[in-house]
């Protein structure tokens, strides 16, 4: 019982819910992103009718960050629908990022090094899969 009224205990669970509202905010950003691509799109592509007999993927542009930031630019729908889809992506990443922060904080060093090894596998197969 003690522990509950420590400082410490307050500074984890500050610290703690920065990192659940950080997760609950950004799923709802990236929801409200890729909704508004959507209404976008449909507004530009509404009445074209799909062809279902052949697969076509997302185009070159929008598969790549660059090209994902010049098509919100010029306020592309599909563009914007994939930021959407790359904050959603980036959400729990960034959970991650600050974790390390907090076991920092906590002075934990298994969990820092822990944390750190699960950041840079995460980020070495995000970036390892962009060259081809």
């Amino acid at each position: 019982m003690k522990r509950l009224f420590s400082k410490s205990f307050w500074q984890e669970r500050d610290v703690e819910m920065f990192i659940g509202q950080q997760l609950r905010w950004g799923v709802i950003t990236s929801s409200i992103i890729a909704f508004i691509g959507g209404i976008i799109y449909l507004i530009n592509h509404g009445a074209a009718m799909p062809t279902y007999t052949q697969f076509t993927g997302a185009p070159e542009y929008v598969r790549h960050l660059p090209g994902i930031f010049q098509g919100v630019l010029r306020l592309d729908g599909r563009a914007i629908i994939q930021l959407g889809v790359v904050v959603l992506l980036a959400t729990p990443i960034t959970r991650i990022a600050f974790s390390v922060l907090a076991f920092a904080m906590e002075k934990d060093k298994l969990y820092v090094v822990i944390t750190l090894i699960v950041l840079s596998v995460i980020t070495f197969s995000i970036f390892s899969g962009l060259g081809g």
